[in-house]
């Protein structure tokens, strides 16, 4: 038995302790995550050495560390589509790169969207702007904690795949802080940081750099260029600076008391910012950091193996709240009274649309090996792609590749076509560029994972296979947004009930003096019926319904 598995067994008991006697002591703790964009585990934390990183390690060694987590899609918005909803964005929906202008929210009455933006779907046929419109039994699950009495607030990238519903925060925007919350009131605050996004590499190359260019790790489907070990540096900068406004975070909340009184979330909505990260399929593009720091360090230093999923991240929310998570949502649990007693077996991640590019890809992860499944062979690995050829190093590739002058990783992933099937063994190709699919050795592994992959499109009705004109007019019958109907109003008593008759609509109502301003309080229970009531309904995709009022006037 090893040193660090008789450590754990050792350590077991008292990390059980710890997480009955915090979830019996705190029954609403107040939760806060520090989302972070496009970067894999690119961290001291994570063994990469290339910089220092002092706050997001000081959150290592006071929190959980896991080791194994992983994005839905290599790209922002589908995974943030599923951070939201707790769904597979192919199971709603939301799998294609980006539906809309949804990555800021927009006020009902802004929410407009284009007939025609240059898209073209797997057909040729023109794909307009378009809100993503799941089953109706599918809500933001921070919907479930407003209703339990939190204060939500979200500063500020949305970028779900449709427009924040009104009733999915009461605060939402540049300014939104957990600081507006009613006194005593428990909080759920996100603070989105957005120095490590891929157009940062390009937007900031001109600024001073931070990381030393000569230590950073360079990927070996890289080429040893000065152009590369610039822009990689330029991440691995980003991440620094990154780092800073992390501690400052942490300081802040030190200052007011709260260090100790919130769980801390740390996580990446995908891996790292440079070809074949963003967007890829396999474990480049989806293998993020996650740490999360429980109050007073409980569980500090801990490593967790367990496959986790960032779809996970919400229904985990809601148990360290108390709340048991729906049973329609794909993600499950790993903290708090509800986690879950079977933890994923594998990590499923899914490529399609990337703005202008139309492929379709599907992966399976077990932690060691990495199943790809291309379902579009024809198309070349790296595709074109205008947004990320920005890059410096990206454009050299792709001249170097036409003049035949990329060799060994580099040469691989410019491949022309692709493989129906790609595997890889992690512990012996971390980069991926070997690929053991006809390995006699590795048939078995090969069949598991592939069968693993398909049970798992059937299961959860991959929308992948529906070319996205075909699927935006399933949403939007016409091609035309639905609209939410308008709430309705019914005394009981003292009591004022409301409804609508759209099926899953959600209801936000203002009360009194309220009526006019941003704030929407959230409708879960019938309130008194003694005050004037202005109300609308949403359903996620459709179009806000008008406004109501009580008594009609």
């Amino acid at each position: 038995m090893t040193f660090q598995k008789k450590l754990f067994l050792f350590s077991l008991p008292f990390i059980i302790f710890f997480q009955i006697s915090f979830s019996q002591t705190l029954d609403k703790p107040n939760i806060l995550w520090i989302s972070v964009e496009d970067i894999g585990p690119m961290l001291e934390a994570y063994g990469d050495n290339s910089i220092k990183t002092p706050n997001i390690d000081r959150l290592s060694k006071e929190g959980i560390t896991y080791t194994h987590a992983y994005s839905t899609v290599g790209v922002c918005a589908p995974s943030r589509s599923s951070i939201i909803t707790g769904m597979y964005p192919v199971s709603i929906g939301s799998h294609n790169m980006r539906t809309g202008p949804h990555y800021a929210f927009r006020e009902p009455e802004n929410e407009t969207y284009k007939d025609y933006y240059g898209q073209k779907d797997i057909k040729g046929r023109n794909v307009p702007e378009y809100a993503t419109v799941p089953p109706p039994f599918v809500k933001c699950f921070t919907e479930y904690l407003r209703a339990a009495g939190y204060y939500t607030s979200n500063n500020a990238k949305t970028d779900y795949q449709f427009n924040s519903p009104i009733t999915a925060w009461d605060e939402i925007g540049r300014d939104a802080t957990y600081k507006n919350r009613a006194k005593g009131q428990p909080f759920f605050a996100v603070f989105n940081h957005e120095i490590t996004h891929e157009s940062r590499i390009f937007m900031k190359k001109e600024d001073p750099m931070l990381a030393d260019k000569s230590k950073v790790s360079v990927p070996n489907y890289f080429p040893e260029l000065p152009v590369v070990r610039q822009d990689v540096g330029r991440a691995y900068s980003n991440i620094m600076e990154l780092d800073k406004q992390v501690g400052d975070l942490l300081k802040s909340l030190e200052e007011e008391g709260l260090l100790d009184k919130t769980i801390i979330f740390f996580w990446s909505d995908h891996a790292g910012p440079l070809l074949r990260q963003k967007r890829a399929v396999g474990n480049s593009g989806l293998h993020v950091p996650l740490i999360v720091r429980m109050p007073y360090g409980q569980m500090g230093g801990t490593k967790i193996d367990d496959i986790v999923s960032l779809m996970d991240l919400g229904p985990t929310v809601m148990s360290l709240a108390g709340m048991a998570p729906p049973d329609y949502m794909h993600g499950r649990a790993f903290l708090g009274i509800h986690k879950t007693k079977n933890p994923h077996q594998y990590a499923f991640g899914s490529a399609d649309r990337f703005d202008e590019a139309v492929d379709m890809s599907r992966s399976v992860m077990d932690g060691r090996y990495v199943y790809i499944r291309n379902f579009r062979p024809e198309l070349p690995l790296i595709y074109r792609n205008a947004y990320r050829e920005q890059i410096d190093m990206t454009k050299a590739m792709i001249e170097m590749d036409k003049r035949g002058e990329l060799t060994g990783g580099a040469a691989y992933i410019f491949m022309k076509t692709k493989p129906v099937e790609e595997l890889y063994d992690l512990h012996s190709d971390p980069y991926e560029i070997h690929n053991l699919a006809d390995s006699p050795e590795h048939q078995t592994k090969l069949k598991e994972l592939r069968n693993a992959l398909s049970a798992w499109q059937l299961e959860i009705g991959d929308l992948g296979f529906v070319p996205e004109y075909d699927l935006v007019n399933m949403m939007w019958p016409g091609m035309v947004q639905p609209e939410t109907a308008p709430v309705k109003f019914e005394t009981l008593g003292i009591q004022l009930l409301m409804s609508s008759a759209t099926e899953g609509a959600s209801i936000a109502y203002q009360v009194g003096e309220e009526i006019g301003g941003k704030y929407w309080r959230l409708y879960h229970e019938p309130i008194p019926a003694g005050k004037k009531v202005a109300a609308r309904a949403v359903r996620i995709g459709y179009k806000t319904s008008a406004i109501s009022q009580f008594p009609n006037q």
